[in-house]
């Protein structure tokens, strides 16, 4: 995409680049009381990237950048039982590599392997510190049927990190080091518990997401790709004991690469590659509280 137009002319011409992501949360929640409670997540990333025309696949795999987050609703859930709202703050640390690279014959005459620096999209880490903030809110409509928002925002430190792209690279300066860059998730949507079926609920709703321009703190140049996506996102939620499966796909209905800000200074605009599909699917299971068993 450059702005809101696919390029698929790049399918034809064999210079189109695919990723593959593969991204493991594992969370663990400590509920300090009814209201507040502290999530650490440790992400786990395997990915791949390709062009058509490349000669070589880059692959990565390792620790993602981890983050800790303390939540707290703003009535307490034993009373606000028909809607109340959540928010939460935290930081997120640069545990991740962000400089990960493949040893690879770059062409098909190579008599020796290069080191070859990964695109950023695939690398585990950002390199730099953020700060978080979440917020979710619901409210029951009654006949069973529950309307919900929730929101991420990940505030980084700005600038660029150490990364240099490419040798080539040095060749612009604005855009030699990969920045470091916000990034964003807006959800929103309506769920319906299902009667028929003990513990399942359906759900339906918009989904955002994206990494904009110029980030709250810091400067912003280094080399980024800008821009979002909106998916139609149904799923469903099970819930029995102490367990919980939820699962969605999302469809891309609209997506944009918008300019970065070295592509405003240099009168151009870049290109990026957006997800058709997004597959989620995550199981909780709620560790029962001293002396009560689940049922």
């Amino acid at each position: 995409f450059v702005g809101d137009v696919e390029q698929t002319y790049r399918v034809q011409q064999g210079t189109q680049v695919m990723n593959k992501i593969n991204l493991e949360d594992i969370n663990l929640t400590y509920q300090v009381t009814s209201r507040i409670s502290l999530t650490l997540t440790v992400p786990l990333l395997f990915a791949s990237r390709r062009s058509n025309n490349s000669y070589y696949t880059s692959h990565t795999a390792g620790l993602g950048d981890s983050a800790l987050v303390a939540q707290g609703w703003l009535w307490n859930p034993r009373h606000a039982k028909r809607g109340n709202i959540s928010i939460g703050f935290g930081v997120q640390a640069p545990t991740g590599k962000d400089n990960v690279q493949n040893n690879v014959l770059t062409s098909a005459t190579a008599t020796a392997p290069t080191a070859v620096t990964d695109d950023y999209s695939i690398q585990p880490g950002s390199g730099g510190w953020g700060m978080i903030f979440q917020w979710q809110a619901f409210r029951d409509l009654g006949r069973r049927t529950t309307v919900y928002t929730t929101g991420n925002y990940v505030a980084t430190q700005g600038g660029a990190n150490n990364v240099l792209r490419s040798a080539t690279a040095l060749n612009q300066p604005l855009t030699a080091y990969n920045a470091i860059q916000d990034q964003y998730l807006l959800q929103a949507g309506v769920s319906h518990l299902i009667p028929a079926v003990k513990g399942l609920s359906l759900t339906f709703g918009p989904r955002m997401e994206g990494v904009p321009a110029a980030d709250l703190i810091g400067n912003d140049l280094g080399f980024r790709r800008p821009g979002f996506a909106i998916s139609a996102e149904p799923g469903f939620i099970y819930a029995r004991g102490g367990s919980m499966i939820q699962a969605s796909i999302g469809k891309a209905v609209y997506r944009d690469r918008t300019r970065s800000v070295p592509d405003k200074i240099l009168g151009t605009h870049g290109d990026a590659a957006f997800a058709d599909y997004v597959w989620l699917a995550s199981y909780t299971y709620r560790l029962p509280a001293k002396g009560h068993t689940e049922k």
